[in-house]
């Protein structure tokens, strides 16, 4: 029978190789193994198989330097990197670096040989997956994390490498609170961009009479006001990134000129008639459909096509529950850095309870009420009664806070806090995580007084 392709297997576990060899062997591919790096690029130098597979973490040659070596070899070639730790750097290292997908351990069988028959197909085809851009000579760690294993977060990871090595633009969508300004910041943080600014822009926070102003500058005498010189924020990102949030809020007019910068690379401050190149990477970022917000008219569409060269889709929290203990083993650990306090578990009753609520603020919510309830614990357990939702009810698996308007439940929940805190406004700013003028402002809106 005639083998369906040629495979090189390199790992340091036995029980993975051979687990992989009678699996391929089964479905009738030819099958090298390898128990370490050097000895697996001897074997592709010796024999160029079709595609190579790859565990992440090896010792002595790990598994993203036998990828860079491959690379070298030759380009084309399909590799997939496979891990059972799942973690964000290695992600987006690999794909920056060209290899093919990425496959986390323990694998499911059905997914492992749609993938690989997948590979060995682009490889035949000649349109294997090449990242555009110089690979990285050296490996950086990102300053932030995106934590998850769930296939929604390594998809995202996945993507993150596929575009950091380039300067095209970037839209990435989702929900509130899901991370896309994380995303665009560690995108920013993974390439060439990384020396110079990231500016980020809520569009939504400012009235279009200074948006534009704030975007691209303006001279003196520009406007009323306008008493000096002024850079916009493009002019301020230089060769960064300008980060564009809410883009979906900008006013068909501004969309025609922020279309035009898009277009011809270059800007022109406000009252000012000299062109200013426009160097910067741009990433925007929405939580609308896009496409729908087109079709009714409110976004040009050749602006849309500009801005989403490469479209990112953050997953909401309720499509990924089971990162869940991983994203409360996270905040608890920078929570309590951030609060001096030692909250270390939470018992079953907390994470069923967690699991099952259903984020509608997502990560952004579940941080904010891992928060409260460190403030709020009284020994190093986080105990059900320390949990509090946005409807001032203690946790449970079937809290509605969409039942009350946002106004309503950010009013009862600062006087819950504040009642919680004794009236400590300091204790409940730091809870709420605004500042005590903010918390001063809110109180006199809503007209809280002490019982």
């Amino acid at each position: 029978m005639m083998k369906r392709g040629h495979i090189l297997v390199i790992d340091d576990d036995d029980a993975v190789r051979d687990s992989l060899r009678g699996f391929l062997d089964e479905r009738g591919y030819e099958v090298q193994t390898a128990a370490d790096g050097n000895e697996g690029l001897k074997l592709f130098s010796r024999h160029r198989p079709d595609l190579v597979i790859s565990d992440v973490r090896m010792k002595e040659m790990d598994g993203i330097e036998v990828l860079k070596a491959i690379k070298v070899m030759d380009k084309n070639l399909p590799v997939i990197i496979m891990t059972a730790f799942g973690d964000m750097d290695s992600v987006i290292e690999a794909m920056k670096l060209g290899a093919y997908d990425y496959l986390e351990k323990p694998f499911k069988t059905a997914n492992a040989e749609t993938l690989i028959s997948r590979a060995l197909e682009t490889n035949r085809s000649g349109s294997g997956l090449i990242v555009t851009g110089p690979a990285e000579d050296n490996q950086r760690s990102v300053g932030r994390v995106i934590i998850g294993r769930s296939h929604g977060i390594i998809d995202v990871l996945k993507k993150i490498g596929q575009v950091a090595t380039n300067k095209i633009n970037v839209l990435i969508q989702g929900e509130s609170g899901t991370g896309k300004e994380l995303v665009s910041r560690i995108i920013h943080e993974s390439g060439p961009t990384r020396d110079f600014p990231f500016i980020p822009v809520d569009v939504s926070a400012l009235p279009e009479t200074l948006l534009e102003s704030e975007l691209f500058g303006h001279v003196k005498g520009a406007f009323t006001g306008a008493t000096r010189d002024r850079k916009g924020r493009f002019e301020v990102a230089g060769e960064g990134t300008i980060f564009l949030d809410e883009i979906s809020e900008i006013s068909l007019g501004l969309q025609s000129k922020l279309l035009r910068v898009l277009q011809e690379r270059e800007f022109q401050k406000v009252g000012d008639d000299t062109p200013i190149p426009m160097k910067a990477r741009v990433i925007a970022a929405t939580n609308k459909n896009l496409d729908q917000v087109v079709r009714e008219g409110g976004f040009r569409q050749d602006l849309f096509y500009r801005i989403s060269v490469f479209t990112i889709t953050v997953p909401p929290l309720r499509e990924r529950k089971d990162d869940i203990p991983l994203l409360i083993a996270y905040f608890l650990k920078k929570i309590n850095k951030d609060t001096g306090k030692n909250v270390t578990r939470v018992t079953e009753e907390v994470m069923m309870t967690l699991q099952e609520h259903e984020w509608v603020g997502n990560v952004r919510e579940l941080e904010n009420v891992l928060m409260q309830a460190v403030v709020l614990a009284r020994g190093e357990v986080l105990g059900r009664e320390s949990i509090i939702f946005r409807d001032r009810s203690v946790a449970a698996a079937d809290s509605k806070p969409h039942e009350l308007s946002l106004e309503a439940t950010e009013m009862e929940h600062i006087r819950y806090v504040l009642e919680e805190t004794n009236w400590d406004k300091s204790a409940a700013a730091r809870l709420l995580n605004i500042s005590r003028q903010t918390l001063y402002n809110k109180i006199k809106a809503y007209k809280l007084n002490r019982s």
